[in-house]
Parts: C-alpha cells; sequence; structure tokens
C-alpha cells in the first residue's frame, strides 16, 4: 500500500491500531502487543511510531507504552493524570498530557480527546493507580481526513455531536461486550456518528469477548451507507477507503 494515497489503518489486534497518514506518519493507539494473545508477529517488530496515544490505563491498551517511548521517542498524547505517571518512568521528552476537550496538533496531523464512558487505572507493581478519566480521540490527518477512534467506551448519546462536529469518515469502535459496547450498542452509535465506515475493534482476544463484525453487520443490515470493515489482526485498510 502506498502512504502517499491517503491514510491507512491497521488492526494490530485487541484495542491496538496503527494508522498511517498520507505524509508517512505512524500513529500507534494503545500499545499491548507483548503478551497480546491475538497479535500477530510483526506487530512485535515496529519499524517506526512518530505517535503514540492512549486512551486509558489498563495494561491491555498500556502495557508497551513505556517501551515504545523508550525505543522510538514518539510524540504522545494522553491525559494529565496518565502523563503524570510516565514522567516518573523517565518519560518526559514530547508528552503532551491533555484534558478531554483539549487538542494538540504534532507533524500537521490534530489530535483531540473526547469523552468515553469506562474507567482507567494503572498497575505498577503490587499497586493500582488510578489513571484519570479514559477517553477517545478525534484525529485530523494532514489531508483532512479524519477518524473518531472511541477507545474503550460505553455507548453515549454525545456521540452525536462528535459525528456532528467533527465529521469522521471511519469510527473504530469496541464491539466486544462485557467491558465495552456490544454490537447492539456500537451499532446505535454508528448511527449516530454518521462515518461511512465502521473498524471494530476489543473483540475476539478472548472467549468472555463475545461481540463480533457479523453481529455488528447485522445489527446494521438496515443502515445505508454504512460499511463494517472485519479486519484480522494484522491486517490493513488503506486508500481503497475511498475518503470522503
Amino acid at each position: 500500500m502506498n502512504a502517499t494515497n491517503g491514510v491507512s489503518i491497521t488492526w494490530l489486534g485487541h484495542a491496538t491500531v496503527l494508522y498511517r497518514s498520507a505524509r508517512g506518519k505512524s500513529v500507534l493507539v494503545d500499545p499491548w502487543m507483548e503478551g497480546n494473545p491475538a497479535s500477530p508477529p510483526e506487530a512485535k517488530n515496529l519499524s517506526a511510531v512518530d505517535i503514540m496515544l492512549i486512551t486509558h490505563g489498563h495494561s491491555d491498551h498500556f502495557a508497551d507504552a513505556v517501551p515504545i517511548a523508550r525505543k522510538f521517542r514518539p510524540e504522545i498524547v494522553c491525559n494529565f493524570e496518565i502523563s503524570l505517571h510516565l514522567g516518573k518512568k523517565g518519560i518526559q521528552e514530547k508528552l503532551h498530557g491533555i484534558n478531554t476537550g483539549g487538542s494538540v496538533t504534532l507533524d500537521g496531523i490534530k489530535i483531540t480527546m473526547v469523552p468515553a464512558f469506562h474507567s482507567s487505572s494503572i498497575e505498577d507493581g503490587d499497586m493500582i493507580l488510578p489513571a484519570g478519566d479514559p477517553c477517545g480521540f478525534v484525529i485530523r490527518f494532514e489531508d483532512g481526513q479524519t477518524v473518531y477512534h472511541a477507545g474503550d467506551t460505553g455507548f453515549f448519546g454525545d456521540m452525536k455531536w462528535i459525528g456532528e462536529l467533527y465529521r469522521p469518515s471511519v469510527a473504530v469502535l469496541p464491539i466486544g461486550d462485557l467491558f465495552t459496547m456490544a454490537p447492539r450498542e456500537a451499532a446505535v452509535a454508528a448511527r449516530l456518528i454518521g462515518a461511512q465506515r465502521i473498524v471494530p475493534i476489543h473483540h475476539s482476544t478472548f472467549p468472555a469477548l463475545t461481540g463480533t463484525p457479523d453481529a455488528l453487520r447485522r445489527e446494521l443490515a438496515d443502515q445505508r451507507g454504512i460499511e463494517v470493515l472485519d479486519l484480522k489482526p494484522g491486517e490493513t485498510a488503506g486508500a481503497e477507503l475511498a475518503w470522503r
């Protein structure tokens, strides 16, 4: 896939997603590759990370944040509390601790933090540390293409306003149930957001996560104009997304 043709999205298993911008910038969200049973071998051998986004502190979203930060020295966007934790781990440069509603622009990519309904804590040895509010991100790439990456969240009605305000072409939504939305709720969310394409994440990693992309498709069967992209771990969707 020629990165200059548009933004590409690679699902690295569970909730870890790698975006590549039209100008070749790599944006990694919620790094958990080591120990992730759904993560393909190539995910453990990334060649570059320019920007890393962290939606919350749970280990299945945060476990590899420090190693990735030390290896690639990316710009990091997270909530203020997680930025303090990373600072104590020696990650202090290129660290952007913001909060819900705030934005930063890095290498021409605008990243806005939006709400998520979940919880957030960090396991540090024998301690469980509070890690601020969970979040999602709206990512507006250099060419104007926009993705709503919801993070771990339950359904909430203000997703409608995220859709109306930011007009994402793609929404990356959790569907696994138990800890996040199930397909039924994700389908309602998809309708409110109004994105043309949905990338399901946070599913199929463990038996307890019962939601599936097929179930989401069935829930959206009566909805024209919304496509569910059923990526397999390690698979990429790119220029064929036909961004609008």
